[in-house]
């Protein structure tokens, strides 16, 4: 049931971030997004009652660590390193355009 959950929670916006309140990372890549003029859907999993099953879920997925994990397009795109590496090779722009989370 949780993989499922996570699959419709990602098909649902183009840009998913799973994430925890107290995770600086997490603000990162949140505050990166923010400032590119996207706004995703944010999954607090320290937050919500769902959240350790949400995480066991992303483990499944290959998820290490769980949290932050971005979907662009309902797509794993992974953590702040694999997020990183899109902006600085400039692919992340036209990645977040192509799914429709930019217009610019």
């Amino acid at each position: 049931m949780p993989m499922e959950r996570v699959l419709k929670l990602v098909s649902e916006k183009p840009v998913v971030i799973f994430s925890k309140s107290s995770c600086c990372m997490c603000h990162t890549i949140k505050t990166l997004f923010s400032e590119l003029g996207v706004y995703p859907s944010i999954h607090e999993l320290d937050e919500i009652p769902t959240g350790k099953e949400i995480e066991r879920a992303l483990i499944r997925l290959g998820c290490s660590p769980t949290v932050p994990v971005v979907f662009i397009g309902g797509e794993l795109v992974g953590g702040p390193n694999e997020v990183m590496s899109l902006h600085i090779s400039r692919s992340l722009i036209p990645l977040l355009k192509r799914v429709g989370a930019l217009w610019l």
